[in-house]
């Protein structure tokens, strides 16, 4: 008997169909984009560890670099990581990262990042620690020996000598079938989360925002609902303003056809993240798109799937 077709089976549209309503966002020129500056990753001088704080996470994000090499698979408008600055680091080290994630876990749990001049003025609230991100300067399902670092971190967590933390992956899903991303998924706990990206709904558009390197819209989708039949993802969609025009309003709808379609054959979807570019990219043509815009995409993302969504 022939396997029943999923929705993500069939194919995705690569033209922008009519829009079902006009609400959404429609495309304007915008004279200025804000983009948020923080402190660069660098500045503790750690080679795998670094310190953030994360407007997502609501708080302090202890992100660790699984691709010092840089190495990724999408080359997105929106991304913050000079790539013509040579790499310090190609792989990994266990050792190492170990003994910088503990030491900024003390840090932390001592209450002493005030000491640090890029925190010494946040406010108490968000020095609080909410995450420990698998993320960093590439993609990290594309990560050799990205079973080894997350044993590793887990490792760190299991020993107690700090309260639990959270571990979230931030991914843009391309490797998330990979058998050794896989296998280190096994480790994560269920407060674990993984967030992986979608920013677009046509092929046609992911390639204008996030260049992928022969990777097709299909795929991604695929994988996302690989892992999110299994557990609960945080989708996260970047909106960048790209040549001072926001996304079509038909781009927006076959987006949230997308999320729909994921819905419907299986995905635990337990929330969407709506944001746009926070830190200043690398591209001088992309900016932040205005909150009104955001807010219209969450409403229609409400409207039509159901799903919870936040805006950043």
């Amino acid at each position: 008997m022939k396997k029943p077709e999923t929705t993500l089976e069939r194919s995705i549209p690569i033209s922008p169909l009519s829009p079902l309503v006009s609400t959404v966002c429609v495309p304007k020129r915008v004279k200025t984009a804000e983009i948020k500056f923080g402190p660069p990753r660098a500045f503790l001088g750690n080679r795998f560890v670094y310190a953030v704080i994360s407007q997502r996470a609501r708080g302090l994000s202890i992100g660790i670099n699984m691709n010092p090499d840089k190495v990724c698979n999408f080359d997105c408008a929106y991304c913050e990581v000079n790539r013509d600055i040579p790499a310090r680091d190609r792989t990994v080290d266990l050792k190492v990262l170990a003994v910088e994630l503990e030491n900024l876990l003390m840090l932390t749990c001592q209450n002493r990042l005030r000491e640090l001049p890029y925190f010494a003025t946040v406010p108490e609230d968000l020095l609080e620690l909410k995450e420990v991100a698998l993320s960093g300067d590439g993609e990290p399902t594309l990560c050799a020996n990205f079973e080894e670092i997350v044993r590793e971190v887990v490792h760190v967590r299991s020993r107690r000598r700090f309260p639990f933390f959270k571990i979230v992956l931030i991914t843009n899903a391309s490797g998330l079938d990979r058998p050794e991303v896989r296998l280190g998924l096994r480790h994560l706990a269920s407060e674990d989360e993984i967030w992986a990206k979608l920013d677009a709904g046509t092929q046609q558009y992911m390639e204008k925002v996030n260049h992928p390197k022969d990777l097709t819209l299909r795929k991604i989708l695929k994988n996302i609902l690989l892992v999110a039949r299994e557990r609960p993802v945080v989708i996260q969609s970047l909106f960048p303003l790209i040549g001072l025009e926001e996304p079509p309003v038909e781009e927006i709808e076959r987006y949230v056809e997308r999320l729909h379609e994921l819905k419907q054959d299986g995905a635990m979807i337990s929330m969407v993240q709506v944001y746009s570019a926070h830190r200043a990219p690398n591209r001088p043509d992309c900016g932040h798109v205005p909150l009104k815009c955001l807010s219209r995409i969450a409403q229609r993302v409400r409207d039509v799937t159901g799903l919870r969504v936040e805006v950043f």
